[in-house]
């Protein structure tokens, strides 16, 4: 793999990622001050939200001038370098104004028209996952176990739905997984934290529907260091895309191919 960034920058982008936790955080403590709009039906956005994203925008530009800012609550800074850091300030919006800790810190690097490089903290957890092209992937520093097979006997995978998804497609889905591919099935309310069980071998795979690049785009170059892989065509993926994939161990891909193959659209 080419190494797309050094040493120094990983370590950049983790602290970024802490410090930005840790402003989160002091949000997430005070909830009841927090100031909540809704974007759609269970669709949310916060102060919190806002802030973090133009916490890690500010740093981003003065560490990283040549470099692009995409976010996912409007940060947009066009960069020369032909590298984008994509964010989101707060995947789990939901669960953070409800008070769980299913919630996390997003940053990833879109270079050559794919992701290459991420950063995900969850805060109230206390996990750093770091990984990417020439960078191992590691949680808390730890080096990661590299994930394959699937074991029919005790399959599972985590589900996502955007909320303006279609209940009938929903359920389609969920059928699929109960009934054809014969797995147990999870739900969180946040892509990131999902991608995370993945991860560590908390389930096999992850099918999403209605996600967006900045809900995958740090979790996936680090997962692809561990060997979990993904039907995601970025050839033909626009930044501001909404995404239907799959991602987990090349047998979970195997058994969800019917329902989601390589390349699939909304």
């Amino acid at each position: 793999m080419t190494l797309t960034v050094s040493d120094d920058e990983a370590s950049k982008i983790e602290r970024l990622a802490r410090d930005a936790g840790a402003l989160a955080l002091s949000h997430f403590r005070t909830l009841a001050t927090v100031s909540v709009e809704s974007k759609g039906h269970l669709d949310l956005v916060t102060a919190a939200d806002q802030e973090v994203e133009a916490f890690i925008t500010k740093r981003l530009i003065r560490d990283f001038p040549d470099d692009g800012v995409f976010g996912e609550e409007g940060a947009a800074h066009q960069g020369t370098s032909g590298r984008t850091w994509v964010i989101d300030p707060i995947d789990g919006t939901f669960n953070f104004v409800r008070g769980g800790d299913q919630w996390a810190i997003s940053i990833g690097l879109y270079q050559g028209g794919r992701p290459s490089f991420g950063v995900i903290h969850a805060p109230v957890r206390d996990q750093t996952l770091v990984g990417g092209d020439g960078v191992p992937a590691t949680l808390n520093g730890v080096p990661m176990a590299a994930r394959a097979g699937l074991d029919e006997n005790r399959a599972a995978c985590g589900v996502g739905f955007h909320p303006v998804i279609p209940v009938a497609q929903r359920l389609h889905t969920l059928q699929f997984v109960l009934e054809d591919a014969r797995m147990s099935f999870r739900c969180c309310g946040s892509a990131t934290m999902s991608l995370i069980e993945v991860a560590l071998g908390q389930v096999d795979g992850y099918l999403g529907t209605g996600e967006s690049t900045w809900d995958l785009m740090a979790a996936l170059p680090i997962l692809e260091q561990i060997g979990i892989v993904s039907t995601v065509d970025w050839s033909a993926i626009e930044l501001n895309a909404k995404i239907r994939f799959a991602c987990g161990t090349p047998e979970f891909l195997e058994a969800v191919a019917p329902i989601v193959p390589f390349g699939a659209t909304l």
